[in-house]
């Protein structure tokens, strides 16, 4: 058996024109379709620019950065097969994933929404989650009661 091959996405990232940032490249990578990179900027950098004008305590960067920390899970619940039963036993979750889960659950919350362009729902979403609102919040908090309502089988975590 071959081991696990692994990437060097991380130190092959580039930051983001505007921004410098990888963080913002990471979420643009992660956001795009079929690889139009050029469209998910366009709409990213619109999506700022609102947020800009809306929130002026803090940087749009600032706003999306905290929004990002918001949206990033502690805990989550992992399938463990016991004794012939499977347990839903709740595990802290590294660094990688938190982030990865985050974006996951921001670009879904956008995605979902219809009836105003993208650029519009992803800045609705970046307040949302910078003020602990919003879809991916919810879905942050759905993982965080399903760890709490399993911390009987957390013995199970080894």
């Amino acid at each position: 058996m071959g081991r696990k091959k692994f990437t060097a996405s991380a130190e092959q990232l580039v930051p983001d024109p505007r921004y410098n940032s990888k963080l913002v490249s990471k979420f643009i990578n992660c956001f795009m379709w079929d690889g139009k990179k050029s469209i998910i900027q366009g709409v990213f950098y619109d999506a700022m620019d609102a947020i800009e004008k809306k929130i002026t305590d803090a940087s749009p960067l600032e706003v999306f950065q905290k929004a990002i920390e918001n949206v990033k899970p502690m805990i989550e619940v992992r399938s463990k097969r016991v004794g012939g039963s499977n347990y839903q036993v709740p595990m802290p979750v590294n660094r990688k994933r938190q982030l990865s889960l985050a974006i996951r659950w921001l670009r879904d919350a956008v995605r979902k929404g219809k009836g105003q362009a993208t650029s519009v729902r992803l800045a609705k979403e970046l307040m949302d989650a910078y003020h602990g609102e919003g879809a991916a919040m919810t879905t942050r908090e759905n993982v965080h009661r399903m760890a709490d309502a399993n911390k009987a089988f957390a013995h199970f975590a080894w």
